[in-house]
């Protein structure tokens, strides 16, 4: 696909509604990926109980922000090749593996707008699952370019270091905002950063282009995760589609909750500390507490800021549909709790 065309054959249909405007641009090579994933999604051991896990696991799609992301980095630069398309699938099945882990961690009740893996079929299930996702990942890697391997291994390394950060820290109320950012750095913006980067490697980009784009990447990971654990605490189940109010529930600060920390005084902490443990009976009593100190909005300024940086980072590509499709997709994501 040229950097400026947008084909929307009627081939493919499992294009995930709802997502980025500019996705619409690569909306059949979407459906190509999901159509990919979908491919290696099966047990082939004809066990039925396996064959049915694995058909409703397929059927949870989410936006595919991170292989649209890949594919829209990609046309900035080039052509969108068959390899790009094998990548994304990658990258998009390393995410789905974390989500599956995730929710076992989290206890996680609902993703995507339908009951959890764990819920339905138990921890253990939705473990090997994420395993199995795992394993077939490691079987699409084969055919790929050293170099290609090693960002994808790097950035899934980066995202697991980065999520064993993260629980290592909850209670820690002395968590500092520049903490905050390393361990999203790591456990959220590392597989966006990767997927920008090899859409424009498997372009042809140039290294300074390619890093560019990694920038790019990293910058609205950061923003998203910022956004997303803002919707954690303001949002509504049925319009995220998943369990909220796990963070509060397993003491994992986010940005809002560090800002309002270190704005109140030390009497104040100690009834935080403790209203953080009155699960959702406290949600509306902390939101307020939220509010009334800026912490939302400083929040929220703060991933408008990175998406700024990402956009800032877009400076040395030429001019095309997919590198605008890219600037509103960063636009979009920072949108997502105004």
């Amino acid at each position: 696909m040229k950097a400026r065309q947008a084909r929307n054959s009627g081939s493919f249909h499992a294009f995930p509604q709802g997502g980025p405007p500019g996705f619409e641009l690569i909306r059949h090579e979407l459906g190509r990926v999901k159509q990919m994933i979908d491919g290696h999604l099966a047990a082939g051991c004809g066990e039925t109980v396996v064959d049915r896990l694995l058909e409703s696991f397929k059927n949870r799609s989410g936006k595919m922000l991170r292989p649209g992301l890949l594919l829209l980095a990609g046309a900035s630069c080039g052509e969108i090749t068959d390899k790009h398309i094998r990548t994304a699938a990658i990258i998009e099945m390393i995410h789905n593996a974390t989500l599956l882990h995730d929710d076992v961690i989290d206890e996680g009740q609902r993703r995507r707008g339908k009951p959890t893996v764990n819920s339905l079929w138990g921890n253990a299930s939705a473990v090997l699952l994420g395993d199995f996702l795992l394993s077939r990942v490691f079987e699409m890697c084969a055919d790929l370019e050293p170099q290609v391997i090693e960002a994808i291994a790097v950035a899934a390394g980066r995202t697991c270091e980065g999520e064993l950060r993260q629980i290592m820290q909850s209670h820690n109320w002395q968590l500092s905002e520049s903490d905050y950012i390393d361990i999203i750095t790591a456990k959220s913006a590392a597989l966006f950063s990767c997927s920008c980067f090899l859409g424009g490697l498997l372009a042809g980009a140039d290294e300074p282009i390619a890093r560019r784009l990694a920038d790019f990447g990293q910058n609205v990971g950061i923003a998203f995760q910022i956004t997303d654990d803002l919707l954690d605490i303001v949002g509504t189940e049925g319009g995220t589609g998943k369990t909220l109010g796990s963070d509060v529930d397993k003491n994992k600060l986010t940005l809002a909750l560090i800002h309002l920390l270190r704005s109140v005084d030390e009497s104040e902490k100690e009834l935080i500390k403790k209203g953080l443990s009155t699960g959702p009976h406290g949600k509306n009593a902390r939101v307020e507490m939220l509010k009334s100190y800026g912490s939302l909005d400083y929040a929220g300024s703060r991933a408008q800021d990175f998406v700024s940086k990402a956009i800032a980072a877009l400076a040395g590509l030429g001019g095309s549909d997919a590198k605008e499709a890219l600037v509103h997709t960063a636009r979009f994501i920072g949108r997502r709790v105004i």
